[in-house]
């Protein structure tokens, strides 16, 4: 069933959020980096900039994934948003990162007159609280989907990159905030410009960790990551109590979509149950495990003799 539109946007309420939150932001930081000529503001608003870009990319990633299976990709469109969150990985690199890092080394090189800083300070203080809803925002709806789960080992168990790129941008931008406000003050207290290039090249710094850090979960999503224990470990259990079914050799998912799970089980029957009722069987336990585990959304049981199995024990 279709989400209606009151849940759609419910259920991206934390890009939404951002998205508000970098757009205003962005443009009140230009305002000030041009009127204070501040090189960590300057980058700050890049980085803004950058973030908002990023949000466009993960709902029009949602959007496209959301297509229906054609005959080219008869299991759906769902990991073309692990490439969107990819391809944000590589922005928050390349722009915010590198135009960060350049603006501060040129500004280092030809330092320019300090100018009152008080434009600084209110747009920091603004971009602070703005940037800090949309961070409670995040962490708030992450808290809930996490579980038990710690925080590091929920990021790296879940397969909707959304929630925790925001929260990575929210985080790296309430901490540009807090060197940008010390690098404006620095340079004023000791008055040498250069300390405000020298606060863009560490802003940098921050966003390229970030980057490297959803690169690296984008890409496990993008290469394909199986589903987690408890769902294998249920799926098996399943499978192991019908009578029918001498040995599971193996069970292997891989995420299709966020929401979307293929599963691939070999198992040994017994020899004394016929052809015809073998294939009653399967089909009951695919509906069984379709009611169980709702997010599996497709189901391949292929009967196999336990010793003709291939690396039973190490795929599963």
């Amino acid at each position: 069933m279709a989400a209606s539109p009151a849940s759609g946007w419910r259920g991206n309420i934390v890009i939404y959020a951002a998205l508000a939150a970098n757009l205003g932001i962005a443009v009140a930081k230009f305002v000030a980096a041009a009127i204070s000529g501040s090189s960590s503001m300057l980058t700050e608003g890049v980085h803004s900039l950058v973030d908002t870009g990023n949000q466009g990319l993960l709902l029009y990633g949602q959007r496209r994934a959301k297509r229906a299976p054609d005959s080219d990709h008869p299991f759906g469109y769902g990991r073309e948003l692990y490439f969107w969150a990819f391809i944000v990985a590589i922005l928050i690199f390349g722009l915010g990162a590198g135009v960060s890092v350049y603006e501060g080394w040129k500004h280092i090189q030809t330092p320019e007159p300090l100018r009152d800083p008080l434009i600084n300070y209110i747009v920091l203080a603004i971009a602070f609280a703005l940037e800090g809803t949309s961070w409670w925002i995040a962490m708030r709806e992450f808290g809930q989907s996490k579980g038990d789960h710690g925080w590091w080992q929920a990021i790296k168990a879940s397969k909707d990159p959304a929630g925790f790129i925001v929260l990575f941008e929210d985080s790296a931008a309430l901490a540009g905030l807090i060197v940008a406000a010390g690098g404006v003050w620095a340079s004023h207290h000791w008055g040498d410009p250069r300390i405000d290039g020298w606060a863009s090249i560490v802003i940098g710094a921050i966003l390229a960790g970030v980057a490297m850090l959803l690169a690296r979960e984008s890409k496990g999503l993008l290469i394909g990551e199986r589903a987690n224990p408890e769902m294998i470990s249920a799926i098996r259990t399943l499978l192991e109590a019908e009578p029918c079914i001498t040995h599971v050799n193996h069970v292997r998912t891989i995420h299709t979509a966020p929401d979307k799970v293929f599963v691939a089980v070999s198992a040994d029957f017994s020899d004394t149950l016929p052809m015809g009722e073998a294939e009653s069987l399967i089909e009951r336990l695919e509906h069984r495990l379709k009611a169980q585990e709702p997010k599996l959304s497709s189901i391949y049981i292929r009967p196999e003799k336990r010793e003709d199995a291939v690396d039973a024990v190490a795929m599963g």
